[in-house]
């Protein structure tokens, strides 16, 4: 065979290697934000509270700011009604032995009736080809669960450790959708699923 023909094939093996295989070893990590200041500069303390301690401490001086520069007012209870507010979460789960999740998934509906899922602490194994969806199917545990009920897609998976919002297309009914998965387009994988529950 042709010295060059054996090259050529050569570099197509390694970097098809490289695709299916490096993912293993290669975390990509996210750390997207969240607006959590309503228009009136008040703070979503229900979504603050939701974080990890490290990352209330670090938004703590942003808090100070805000506090101290808002007008005096009478208290109420409740959140301001152009706040996000949480309408759904779930914990990730690991989907097998190889295919694993942690972290936190949590529905938000935005003052403009669009909604976002937001994942926080989130981790799983990375892969090629890993998206978001919204499936119907209530706890997932295999493939079919995912293909065999309805789903929507919600884009590529940004990183597979970190925290990261998701836009849900606007018009979705999200009473339909009973969990958060992510999975591999490629092989048509369940990597990760977590439950939601209404709040």
């Amino acid at each position: 065979m042709n010295r060059n023909v054996l090259i050529v094939l050569g570099v197509v093996v390694l970097v098809a290697a490289w695709f299916f295989v490096s993912p293993l070893f290669i975390d990509r990590t996210v750390d997207e934000s969240f607006d959590f200041v309503a228009d009136n500069g008040e703070f979503d303390m229900q979504a603050i509270m939701a974080m990890s301690p490290d990352k209330r401490q670090a938004m703590m001086q942003d808090i100070m700011n805000a506090a101290a520069r808002a007008p005096d007012r009478t208290a109420s209870d409740g959140m301001p009604s152009n706040a996000p507010q949480a309408i759904a979460r779930g914990e990730f789960v690991d989907a097998d032995g190889i295919h694993k999740g942690s972290g936190q998934a949590t529905i938000y509906e935005l003052p403009d009736d669009t909604h976002v899922v937001r994942f926080e602490n989130f981790r799983t194994t990375n892969g090629p080809a890993l998206v978001v969806y919204l499936a119907e199917h209530a706890s997932p545990s295999a493939a079919s669960h995912v293909t065999d009920g309805g789903y929507i897609r919600l884009g590529k998976l940004k990183g597979n450790v970190g925290n990261q919002n998701y836009a849900i297309p606007a018009g979705t009914h999200i009473d339909d959708y009973n969990s958060v998965v992510i999975w591999c387009e490629l092989f048509g994988v369940l990597f990760s699923p977590a439950a939601l529950n209404r709040l």
